[in-house]
């Protein structure tokens, strides 16, 4: 699910590094940025402050391109050179390897069974996609296939969209990349065509910056995963999506104290609606109305007296955070503030006080900054799912296996990953 949150960007820029590992290793170093806007495995360095990014190259000869990761999509795309776009683009004319995809391929009828809206062919008889975002966002284009190249692998045959138009909610940080990386569970994704089955990353909460790693690797520093099943139901369901990372969450907790949730709504219903989505391609966490009113109003009731709250009911950031504070000057560090847990078969993800809350941009009361709860109402975004952003998984190892289905993290600092893998920080 691509910008849930547009503050965050996460731009990864490619470089081959020395491995630490018997096995060969490609690496993308991740370093965090606030903007203001099979055998084989790689390191990815990254930044972010409203998505995360990952620098590459495409075509013959390579052109590079920056991309979105987001964990919550399969297709991949680029926008594609056309007089419409001043923005940064890939131009198809100018690689030799380029090759759309005909709208009978089996790529176009079979391989794109789960898009959420069915694939066309255009007057031309290629594959034509239309890719819809849940914040109002959109891209439309044909299905190609190029080479990639990422760090020292040449990824032959690559299916990608090459997006010829499409509609932005924030055109701003779009200018800043090229395209999009789908690394959902579906065929077309870039992890799935990679021939990956495991995936990796960390991002810090500290100096921003962090690893993203591609592959299986054996990290001997590493704390102990503690693992969570993926979720999969193989029946077609009209709010479930059956190739993102579904994970069951089993309850909340403000402090020590467990929010009185049934089951019932933290679980799939007989529609879908209601699945637990991990998702690189949000950057905060929402939750289902009825869940998020029991956290909001539990976090209200342990922070009262406190800090103050915003008393302004026509505030309401990204559409979907209506708990916001007024925090005076010189209050730099909010660790005293109740920590979150979600709770997951098996696993668990602890939001300490200090990322409870998040600092708007440029937003102040008087002289008190505005900060927000990170945690928002998936009702306000006509979301039928609760999704898990990245700013909850920072200073977390997030493994993403495949083969295994399921999902492993523990805490980590991922501040020094760069250092374990010998990448540079810039």
């Amino acid at each position: 699910m691509r910008h849930l949150c547009l503050v965050m960007f996460l731009l990864v820029q490619t470089q081959l590094c020395s491995a630490s590992t018997t096995s060969q290793m490609l690496v993308l170093p991740l370093k965090t940025q606030v903007i203001e806007s099979g055998s084989l495995s790689s390191r990815l360095p990254f930044h972010h402050n409203t998505t995360l990014t990952v620098s590459l190259s495409a075509g013959t000869p390579p052109q590079n391109v920056t991309m979105v990761v987001d964990t919550g999509s399969e297709l991949s795309w680029l926008r594609c050179n056309t007089t419409r776009f001043s923005q940064p683009a890939f131009d198809p004319n100018g690689s030799s390897s380029y090759s759309p995809v005909n709208c009978s391929s089996p790529t176009c009828t079979t391989r794109t069974q789960d898009f959420s809206i069915p694939t066309s062919c255009d007057c031309s008889n290629l594959c034509h996609a239309v890719l819809s975002y849940a914040d109002a966002s959109s891209s439309e284009g044909n299905l190609a296939s190029d080479t990639f190249y990422v760090g020292g692998s040449e990824l032959n045959g690559t299916v990608f969209g090459c997006m010829d138009s499409g509609f932005s909610s924030n055109p701003d940080e779009d200018a800043k990349t090229t395209g999009l990386m789908g690394m959902n569970r579906g065929s077309l994704s870039f992890v799935s065509q990679m021939g990956f089955g495991k995936f990796s990353y960390c991002i810090s909460g500290n100096d921003l910056s962090g690893v993203l790693l591609l592959g299986d690797s054996k990290l001997t520093w590493l704390a102990p995963l503690n693992y969570t099943p993926l979720i999969q139901i193989s029946t077609r369901l009209p709010y479930f999506d059956r190739v993102a990372y579904t994970v069951q969450l089993e309850g909340i907790k403000v402090s020590d104290k467990l929010l009185p949730l049934p089951k019932s709504i933290l679980e799939p219903d007989h529609t879908g609606a209601g699945q637990t989505m991990v998702d690189s391609g949000a950057q905060f966490t929402f939750l289902l109305g009825s869940a998020y009113s029991s956290l909001r109003s539990e976090f209200l009731n342990q922070t009262n007296g406190l800090i103050q709250v915003l008393d302004d009911p026509n505030y309401i950031f990204q559409g979907a955070m209506d708990l916001c504070y007024l925090v005076p000057p010189g209050h730099a560090s909010l660790a005293w503030l109740p920590t979150v847990s979600l709770l997951f078969r098996g696993a668990e993800i602890k939001v300490p006080g200090d990322r409870v809350l998040y600092r708007v941009p440029g937003e102040v009361r008087g002289n008190n900054s505005v900060h927000c709860f990170t945690f928002g109402n998936s009702d306000l975004l006509m979301i039928e799912a609760y999704v898990i952003g990245h700013h909850h998984q920072q200073n977390l190892w997030m493994e993403f296996d495949l083969e295994k289905s399921r999902i492993g993290l523990a805490p980590a600092r991922c501040d020094l990953a760069g250092q374990r893998f010998n990448v540079p920080c810039h």
